[in-house]
């Protein structure tokens, strides 16, 4: 308030008065500046679901900025949102959420980019901002391919194996028998301490050093990460014990079929001579 003074004629004081109010307008009004923020600049969005990226502006006060998204992949800028509506590979998954919000609406794995909020206020003393977000869609598993042998034999070593290409983040792998899930350690379980199996939870191995008849069983492998998950069709493994006598009746027969082609070479053999014989002596 302007206390008024009475020895100053009228016009001094209106004067006075315009003064310190246009003092008092100038030191509590700032130059405003576009100010952006996010809240998150890393954002992770499973793929086909909705995700929006924040563009939020704190400061401004040009009536209507200039907003634009761009996406950056391998350093390369291309529009998302330019002159007010979206183009690119965008154009019919995604809109601006007021103010300056980017939703996607059905996210997909090529949608894994840098994306740059830019706002351009012509009348703010801080003309311009931008903010950077980076995206990653997660992909779930398809479904593996297992590998298993259909036989193997007692204290050999084997291999069972288990791979997929499309999860993103790279899958990790879980082996299962008998719908019971195999230890990565089998130390850790009583059930399986004599096993002598191990288990690549990222390339989704499971070797055997020396089989046995309890490792026989149904088995299939899953491939998991934070999408989802998905496991291969059940397999049936048989481990066979050595069968001596089996192996030793096939090395008699295989023996006894040697003998009896010898014999039949020499009998061929001796007939021959005794026919040279007989042609060289005449009637003897």
């Amino acid at each position: 308030l302007v206390h008024r003074n009475n020895d100053l004629p009228l016009v001094a004081l209106h004067k006075e008065t315009a003064c310190y109010a246009n003092a008092v307008r100038q030191s509590y009004i700032p130059s405003l500046g576009v100010i952006l923020r996010t809240t998150d600049k890393t954002v992770w969005a499973n793929e086909f679901e909705p995700i929006e990226l924040t563009c939020l502006i704190e400061s401004i006060s040009t009536n209507n900025p200039r907003i634009e998204w761009k996406k950056i992949q391998n350093g390369v800028p291309s529009y998302v949102y330019f002159q007010n509506q979206i183009s690119g590979d965008l154009e019919h998954r995604a809109q601006l959420i007021q103010p300056a919000n980017l939703l996607i609406l059905n996210t997909s794995r090529a949608d894994t980019a840098e994306y740059r909020c830019e706002v351009a206020a012509i009348d703010d003393h801080k003309h311009f901002d931008e903010i950077l977000i980076s995206l990653a869609v997660r992909v779930k598993p398809v479904v593996p391919r297992c590998s298993v042998p259909v036989a193997v034999t007692v204290g050999t070593s084997s291999e069972l194996r288990c791979l997929e290409n499309e999860g993103f983040p790279a899958s990790q792998y879980r082996w299962f028998r008998n719908n019971e899930e195999l230890p990565q350690d089998p130390k850790s379980s009583p059930k399986f301490i004599n096993s002598t199996y191990s288990i690549n939870a990222d390339t989704g191995g499971l070797k055997f050093r020396r089989m046995r008849k309890e490792d026989a069983g149904e088995y299939y492998c899953q491939a998991k990460n934070v999408a989802g998950h998905a496991q291969c069709p059940t397999q049936l493994m048989d481990v066979y014990d050595v069968d001596i006598v089996g192996i030793f009746l096939k090395v008699l027969a295989a023996l006894a079929g040697f003998i009896v082609m010898m014999l039949g070479v020499c009998h061929v053999q001796k007939h021959h001579c005794f026919s040279s014989g007989k042609d060289h002596t005449g009637t003897k």
